[in-house]
């Protein structure tokens, strides 16, 4: 066909595009813009890329033709065809990869075009894409991560008028296929003839009634279990989900029926030749990088010593030929032609060295993905790309519309979407602290109060979705000791494997700690400092300054949380620039106390401030200091004023997640990318990274070997270290190792999750296959969530959904200042066995819990039996974790608080609607009184305060524990108290706790 003159609007073929020449010259750019213009883009790509999934084009007649949805991963060898995988990230841009994948019958003006149209595509994107060139049979993982489990292309193509047809208007033909692959499937029709077979691989034969899947003895337990998602598949396409399927062994002979029937149609048994060649599959990992500058669609090689990013020019366009693949390089002032001349330039190169299976991969400047800046020696971090409004708008929308809570997008900013801490904080907290190679039990009252100088443990016990959940963590203060760094993580493993790996292993660090940690312990206090004997024999051997904080001296705490059930106070430098306009702050010299209100600070902010007096200096006034208008004596105890920061200290962003399956043999760490993952990616024989920058996971197949188990945790710190995503990873971000059955909820947000199938037996090929024959999911065999009430806190482990506390806070609910989970421990003392706890206040929002499991009334489940038993090992006596500084005031007008001692939220007009819902509360009022007994003007009875005191030696029964002050009369609580029952009634809960406290009501 005569190729079209140039300009011409009519283009039928290849060499015609080429032809095109552009347009009047345009004048001299700066530097730093794009030199492409809409009018060169095929407005067949108008639109494309603004919203999330995948859009297709085919070329048809040298054009762009968008394939319905409907046939999206239909194929034809005979074709070839764009595809654009659209993503919306969390930093509130979009990610565009572009495919050109060409069939192996598809001709040579079809593949240049499609080349060619890809270029144009990208220019539409604004020149952001990732452009990869796919070939039949060698597809990338990315490009197969689209079509799960796989891609079958039919024979033919739009040239030769082939037209597929629907299975059930044809006669089923017996085909034979191979699968390659251990975690995307490459799928090739082979002949239907036993010299097909072969050891090493998988083959599946699909007759008209019966699906057989052959695998090889050579063959790997993750092949054969991923082959079987392609079995699904054709039974699913080709059969309508009605056939028999049947796995046949390499190796076994007449004596099994299905192997039997499969080796009849091949003719009978025969044994297997031994593979004597392997298809090249244009890998070649020892390829030196070869450099290569494209002028006028030649190339020219780079002489370099060592490969940077310097050598890379933005007006120019270059090759990285690294043997299986082959990277083109387009500087963000190229014009068209001359990224068009590169691509083409890269297709030469596999064509003159005979490489039909090497990649092509094609990235604009500021765009290069992570292998190919693996490439270069200190490739420079890597900035923000630049997102107009519109995108990020349109982002906003889609995550929106995705569930997440996206209230607004500031202009050039990344979208706000603050993930919330998913971890149920109704649990029991038990807390050691590290001495030496030892840990030490701390008590309640102490188990809140941390030191930058020493090193922790915590166990943690909470209803998670399936069952009680555990999580054992360490915690690592800024200054601590590499010696009890290393203690506390064997002591922490060892209380993991005495669990049977069933809790979940964190490594913490200060100032890393992710989102579900603070929660936990709801009121923190860090201190400088230290308390272990590791830290103090470390500061007297070195002569360095002991600069544990000490109640007499000076001490500057910054505050910061969310709400009173997740505060800290943080002690920094006793210095002007340790201020912050976006926080408050708690300064003490002794007993002087000022506290400090940025100017940028809220209420909240403010409320928990003094909350946090209550802790640090209980007993003393503070004099509030608005910022900007401070004492001198303020500014001399922190030495001088100076300038300091007004920009709230920002917490690591959870970028998009990324998962890696991990080898790990002789100390080196190797990784694969999983794309597009899904829970059923995750094979048990593995281990698994999950990457979301924030905080990373190790999960663990529960075949993993155990002695590869073991390492779990140092192959997280290998990750870090090595940095693999070249996403500047900190080597203190929180790692987490969970086992395969335990997975947190914080873990399976990142997954649509079927826990039914981490409960399964056997390896992963033997439970695909039992989905795949029954036809239905298998029931669970993990224990239900136990509802028996803890040996240790005297209250149920798992509380009806309406008791449970919600980790946010809401400035319409009374909140109890810094109670910790284990005040349970400390109320089971005081209150009846036989009583709900009312220290639970309701929650604003519920969680999401599992409405699958049901109680046990009989039988407690193992894994809660197991946990309990561990923590009754750990534990102290009851007694121990009741503070002993308690006493009773003399003095009503002056009560004392107690610093760390958590407040009871609800009286009882507050749990009486509770009892609505159906829970179980104490019984009422009227039931209690007796006909000799006076009442108050309530209706309550009333006693004397001897009686009702929490230490009285002839102790009320039958009361509610939480409401004392309400059994007294009206003259004796006046007496007491200094008010009425009124003016009481008017006052926060926080302040009635301590009234109540320091009078031994509480």
């Amino acid at each position: 066909m005569a190729a079209a003159a140039p300009g011409s609007a009519s283009k039928h073929t290849f060499s015609s595009l080429l032809k095109q020449k552009p347009g009047k010259t345009s004048p001299p750019r700066s530097r730093g813009t794009m030199a492409i213009s809409m009018r060169d883009v095929d407005p067949a790509f108008q639109g494309a890329g603004q919203k999330d999934g995948l859009e297709i084009w085919r070329i048809e007649k040298l054009q762009a033709v968008p394939v319905p949805r409907e046939s999206h991963g239909k194929f034809f060898a005979g074709d070839s065809y764009i595809i654009l995988k659209t993503t919306a990230r969390k930093n509130g841009s979009f990610q565009h990869d572009i495919h050109y994948w060409l069939g192996k019958d598809t001709s040579q003006d079809e593949s240049g075009t499609a080349a060619i149209k890809t270029v144009e595509l990208d220019v539409a994107l604004g020149g952001r894409g990732v452009q990869y060139r796919e070939v039949q049979g060698n597809e990338t993982e990315k490009f197969l991560s689209y079509f799960k489990p796989c891609i079958i292309p039919e024979e033919g193509g739009i040239a030769s008028g082939f037209r597929h047809t629907e299975i059930n208007e044809r006669e089923h033909v017996t085909r034979l296929f191979v699968c390659r692959g251990k975690h995307t499937v490459h799928v090739k029709e082979v002949p239907f003839a036993r010299s097909s077979l072969n050891h090493d691989d998988i083959f599946i034969l699909d007759t008209k009634s019966k699906i057989f899947q052959f695998n090889g003895s050579n063959s790997s337990i993750q092949e054969r279990a991923k082959a079987l998602e392609v079995v699904q598949y054709l039974k699913d396409t080709n059969h309508e989900g009605k056939c028999d399927v049947a796995a046949v062994e390499d190796g076994k002979l007449m004596a099994d029926a299905d192997a039997g029937e499969f080796w009849g149609l091949f003719g009978g048994f025969a044994p297997l030749p031994r593979k004597t060649f392997s298809e090249p599959n244009g890998k070649d990992t020892a390829f030196p990088p070869k450099l290569l500058w494209v002028n006028k669609g030649q190339t020219v090689s780079v002489d370099y010593e060592v490969l940077t990013k310097a050598l890379l020019d933005s007006t120019k366009c270059y090759l990285l030929d690294c043997g299986s693949e082959i990277y083109v390089w387009m500087g963000r002032e190229t014009a068209l032609e001359d990224r068009k001349q590169a691509g083409l330039a890269a297709e030469e190169l596999l064509r003159e060295g005979d490489r039909p299976k090497s990649h092509i991969i094609r990235l604009m400047e500021g765009f290069e993905t992570v292998i190919f800046r693996s490439k270069f020696n200190k490739w420079p971090k890597k900035a923000e790309a630049v997102v107009s409004d519109e995108s990020r708008g349109k982002v906003a929308a889609l995550l929106k519309r995705q569930g997440f809570n996206v209230k607004a997008v500031a202009k050039s900013a990344p979208v706000k979407e603050e993930p919330l801490p998913q971890i149920d904080c109704t649990g029991n907290l038990q807390v050691w602290r590290v001495n030496d190679s030892e840990k030490t039990f701390l008590s309640f009252s102490e188990q809140c109060k941390f030191y930058s100088g020493d090193c922790y443990i915590f166990q943690y016990s909470y209803p998670g979705d399936d069952g009680e959940e555990c999580l054992i963590g360490t915690w690592f203060g800024k200054k601590s000791i590499e010696e009890e760094r290393a203690a506390a993580t064997s002591l922490a493993n060892k209380m993991v494997e005495s669990l049977k790996f069933q809790a979940v292993l964190v490594r913490l660090y200060e100032g890393k700690e992710p989102i579900e940690f603070f929660p936990i312990f709801q009121n923190l206090v860090i201190f400088k400092g230290g308390a272990s004997t590791g830290y103090k024999k470390f500061v007297s051997e070195n002569g360095s300054q002991d600069d544990t904080y000490s109640e007499s001296g000076v001490a500057l705490f910054r505050v910061q949380g969310s709400g009173p059930d997740n505060m800290q106070a943080i002690q920094v430098d006793a210095v002007a620039p340790s201020l912050n306009s976006s926080y408050c702050y708690i300064l003490h010299d002794g007993d002087t106390v000022f506290t400090w209100i940025g100017n940028l600070s809220s209420s909240m902010d403010q409320e928990l401030a003094e909350r946090q007096l209550d802790v640090i200096k209980p007993n003393l006034q503070s004099r509030m200091l608005k910022e900007g208008s401070e004492y001198d004596q303020f500014w001399k105890i922190l030495g001088i004023k100076s300038e300091y920061s007004s920009q709230k200290i920002a917490r690591d962003p959870e970028s998009d997640a990324h998962l890696f399956c991990c080898t790990f043999l002789k100390g080196v760490l190797k990784v694969r990318e999983i794309f597009n993952f899904t829970q059923d990616d995750m094979m048990t024989e593995d281990i698994f990274i999950l990457d979301c920058h924030s905080c990373v996971f190790i999960w663990v197949g529960q075949n993993v070997d155990t002695k590869i188990r073991a390492q779990a945790l140092s192959i997280g710190e290998k990750f870090l270290e090595l940095d693999i995503p070249m996403e500047n990873l900190s080597r203190e971000t929180p790692l987490y190792v969970i086992n395969e059955g335990s997975e947190p909820q914080f873990f399976t947000r990142f997954f649509t999750w079927d826990s039914a199938k981490t409960a399964m037996h056997g390896n992963s090929f033997e439970r695909r296959l039992s989905i795949l024959k029954d036809g239905i999911k298998p029931r669970r065999d993990k224990p239900k969530r136990r509802t028996t009430t803890s040996s240790h806190t005297g209250r149920s482990s798992v509380p009806d959904k309406s008791q449970r506390r919600s980790t946010s806070f809401s400035p319409d609910r009374v909140r109890v200042r810094g109670r910790s989970p284990a005040f349970n421990a400390l109320a089971a003392t005081f209150e009846n066995s036989n009583a709900r706890n009312l220290s639970t206040p309701p929650p604003v929002a519920r969680k999401s819990f599992s409405k699958s499991s049901s109680p046990d009334p009989v039988k407690p489940p193992q894994r809660a039996a197991s946990i309990a038993a561990m923590s009754a090992s750990f534990e102290r006596p009851r007694q121990t974790l009741i503070p002993k500084s308690i006493k009773a005031s003399p003095e009503v007008k002056k009560p004392q608080s107690e610093a760390s001692k958590p407040k009871p939220e609800e009286d009882a007009k507050e749990s009486t609607p509770a009892a609505k819902d159906g829970q179980t509360v104490t019984p009422t009022i009227q039931e209690d009184v007796k006909e000799d007994q006076p009442e108050d003007e309530e209706g309550l009875p009333t006693y004397p305060y001897d009686r009702l005191r929490t230490s009285s030696s002839n102790p009320v029964t039958d009361i509610d524990s939480t409401r004392r002050e309400t059994y007294l009369s009206s003259a004796e609580f006046r007496e007491k108290f200094g008010m009425t029952k009124e003016a009481f009634a008017k006052l926060p809960k926080w302040k009635q706790n301590r009234l109540k406290i320091a009078l031994q009501l509480f």
